[in-house]
């Protein structure tokens, strides 16, 4: 009589039990879900460059990534890949919410809410706004860094003619510690009779992160200097 087909031994039979789970748990096959890897978004500051990738696992790659809703800060854009990258132009609070999305059949998605702060960086201010006395004009500004880098900062002011020809009144260069807050520079000269617009320039730039900030000042009416030099 032929022999009846079977498994030759223990090992065999272990082998085939272990494969046919394998094919059969629907724990084997199972994806994880997709999730939004927390991570915070670091504080921003106006005029500096930032970028930042963002992760999710889970589900089936790749992912897209789009705005759900709120917006983003001014300056910064958000591709499909996840990374967030630009130059936020103005500072405050802002609240947004971010999907992703895998490339399951179907696809599966989930929403990830955020908050952004961007500091003020550089912050130029009147402190005595410009005043004609006599022949002169006068007055004074405060500069601060919202910033954790030190500004090689340069302030330039001027007084503008009517003409277009411009005085320089006022100039400091020095370095800016990062969170200086009001620090004061006196300006004055003098000047022939005329009107004059004062404008005042801060340029500071941050060697480390190869970026230049700017804020400029300027009066809403020409000063007026009846008296001569």
């Amino acid at each position: 009589m032929p022999k009846e087909r079977g498994f030759s031994n223990t090992a065999q039979v272990s082998r085939f039990v272990v494969i046919l789970i394998c094919f059969c748990s629907p724990l084997a096959a199972q994806t994880p879900p997709l999730a939004v890897v927390d991570e915070a978004l670091p504080p921003l500051d106006a005029g500096v460059e930032f970028h930042m990738l963002l992760h999710a696992t889970g589900g089936v790659p790749p992912y897209v990534w789009s705005i759900a809703s709120g917006d983003l800060p001014e300056g910064i854009t958000l591709t499909p890949e996840g990374l967030l990258a630009g130059r936020p132009t103005n500072p405050g609070s802002f609240a947004l919410t971010l999907k992703v999305e895998d490339s399951g059949h179907p696809a599966h998605s989930i929403n990830k809410e955020f908050q952004v702060v961007v500091a003020t960086s550089l912050l130029l201010e009147w402190l005595e706004f410009p005043k004609v006395h006599d022949n002169r004009v006068d007055g004074s500004v405060q500069v601060s860094n919202g910033s954790k880098d030190t500004f090689d900062l340069t302030v330039i002011i001027v007084a503008v003619a009517d003409n277009g020809r411009a005085t320089a009144i006022g100039y400091e260069h020095f370095p800016l510690k990062a969170g200086a807050t009001n620090v004061h520079i006196a300006f004055g000269n003098t000047l022939p009779h005329g009107a004059y617009m004062i404008h005042a320039d801060a340029i500071a730039e941050i060697p480390i992160r190869k970026a230049i900030l700017r804020q400029r000042l300027q009066t809403p009416l020409p000063l007026q200097v009846t008296q001569g030099p």
